[in-house]
């Protein structure tokens, strides 16, 4: 279960990835449970996304709210 926090900064990687500051305590527990990975853009820049798994949760939860 995502704690509030937590699925709050799944809603920010899925819809502004570029606004997550990379420290946030919640990406780990959402790396942990494999939401979420680290990406390696061509600029040498890194960014947040979701994962397969990060992207059906968001869906389940769209489909339910």
């Amino acid at each position: 279960m995502l704690s509030p926090h937590e699925f709050a900064t799944l809603l920010l990687v899925q819809e502004a990835p570029n606004q997550v500051e990379m420290a946030r305590e919640e990406l780990d527990a959402l790396l942990e449970r494999q939401l979420v990975q680290l990406e390696n853009l061509a600029s040498g820049r890194q960014q947040w996304r979701l994962t397969a798994s990060g992207d059906s949760t968001m869906k389940a939860f769209k489909r339910f709210s």
